[in-house]
């Protein structure tokens, strides 16, 4: 179907367009104002027409917009959303606002409902993220002059056809990975040496464990020798795929004291497996977590993805039951955007027309299913482990309008999520795609992006243009 929305004026666009696209996630939905008469005349299977009135308090105003708009959507369309009308990334703000205010938890619960329509689930939710994150802080030193670090090597053992993130196959890159660490080492040393120690430290990816362990070894060296880790209360190597682990890259991660790692499934079906391009087995991942608790790690986080294509109820129920078994100290479950499903069909036809799939028919109508049954499924299974919930964050276009949230054993959170969520210190981040987030006093947040793409940044760094951060 084919949505236009258009407005009498073009204050809260993002906010209004976000909503309904909320209600209609697989519809074109267009915005535009009563100036653009091109847009206001082509014909459209549904037109919302929306005045946007004088305001004195402009969060009342767009709030109380939302809560209108979002009664019409919801007659017209026979749903509601989980979140109501909250459509930012971070809804764990507002409870964490209130409760630094003193507001006790029924009212806390009244007042999200009121203003935001969002379900007695979800708040209730969002209250117990917000009140464990705040118990997490408290031991976390946090000041002007603290920081984390962010390290991204932006390589795979194979691209997962969903992917939107900068990564490149590791087979592709061969040596010139050696090139792609010399130029984030001299970013590192042009960038922050000398400065006091990091809170956290977090080296994602792409798949960190893609590196050789030579490779591997001069890295976190690196690391070590541009800053003092003294102070460093948690150090996160994100292993992800199990078929980029070995002995050899573990006793590396050992020797140099990562405290924290993770061993990511996605799903413990073989058949989705396949279809995403993980190109590992549900047997490599039991391979690769036995051998990382053999070797003595003691935090390792899972991760799995629903909405998958072609995955039901009953494969998520399969794939948190083979988890429990292998109980990781954390796990966080991922909601599958749109916008991932959509590059996933593309990359299917596309495999299909490249030759790499032979029989592309049995992949056409794959549903993209995602639900409160099915997210329930996974967060049962994180309750059974023991866990409770401690960061939460949501993505434009999430299948059923749900969310990210991270789940851990006592003492085994990932503080780096949680300071990255609620943006409380700056994160300086170096390799490509690589995103630094400068905290300021007056509360304002800056973002430097290096450039995404490895070729542009190892020409960058080899120009002498260093990093902005």
């Amino acid at each position: 179907m084919n949505i236009g929305i258009r407005l009498s004026k073009d204050d809260f666009m993002y906010d209004i367009h976000s909503l309904v696209k909320s209600f209609f996630p697989d519809d074109d939905v267009s915005i535009f104002t009563d100036s653009d008469t091109e847009k206001c005349e082509a014909a459209r299977d549904l037109l919302l027409c929306v005045d946007i009135p004088d305001y004195a308090d402009r969060k009342a105003a767009k709030d109380s917009l939302k809560r209108e708009l979002y009664g019409m959507l919801s007659t017209y369309t026979g749903h509601t959303l989980p979140w109501g009308t909250l459509s930012g990334i971070r809804p764990t703000k507002i409870p964490m606002k209130y409760l630094e205010e003193g507001m006790p938890r029924a009212e806390i619960r009244s007042r999200i409902r009121e203003d935001y329509l969002a379900s007695d689930g979800k708040i209730d939710l969002a209250i117990e993220v917000a009140e464990n994150e705040r118990a997490l802080l408290r031991d976390i030193p946090l000041g002007p002059d603290t920081f984390s670090l962010y390290l991204n090597v932006p390589f795979c053992p194979s691209i997962c056809l969903y992917c939107t993130f900068s990564s490149s196959p590791a087979s592709v890159w061969g040596r010139r990975m050696d090139d792609y660490l010399d130029a984030m080492i001299r970013e590192m040393r042009t960038g922050l040496a000398g400065r006091p120690s990091p809170t956290t430290v977090y080296i994602g990816g792409g798949t960190p464990t893609s590196l050789l362990p030579e490779q591997l070894d001069r890295l976190l060296t690196a690391v070590e020798e541009t800053w003092d880790l003294g102070g460093c209360v948690e150090f996160t190597v994100e292993a992800g795929r199990p078929d980029s682990i070995t002995r050899e890259k573990l006793a590396v991660l050992r020797r140099h004291g990562i405290s924290r790692i993770s061993v990511n499934p996605q799903t413990m079906n073989q058949r989705t497996l396949d279809l995403i391009g993980r190109r590992h087995t549900v047997e490599d991942t039991f391979r690769a977590f036995g051998l990382a608790r053999e070797m003595g790690f003691d935090n390792i986080n899972m991760d799995i993805i629903l909405g998958l294509p072609g995955e039901t109820a009953a494969d998520v129920a399969h794939t948190v039951a083979e988890i429990e078994r292998l109980m990781p100290d954390s796990f966080t479950v991922h909601s599958l955007a749109v916008k991932r499903a959509s590059r996933l069909t593309r990359s299917l036809r596309e495999a299909h027309e490249a030759g790499l799939i032979d029989d592309y028919t049995r992949y056409e109508g794959l549903s993209f299913e995602n639900s409160e049954e099915i997210i329930g499924i996974a967060y049962d299974a994180a309750r059974r482990m023991g866990m409770v919930p401690y960061y939460l964050y949501r993505q434009k276009n999430m299948k059923g309008g749900l969310e990210n949230t991270g789940f851990a054993l006592p003492g085994k959170a990932c503080l780096y999520n949680i300071l990255i969520m609620e943006e409380l210190q700056e994160i300086r981040a170096f390799g490509s795609g690589a995103s630094t987030k400068l905290v300021f006093p007056d509360g304002r947040i800056e973002r430097r992006i290096n450039p995404k793409d490895v070729k542009t940044y190892l020409e960058r760094m080899a120009g002498g243009a260093g990093s902005d951060a």
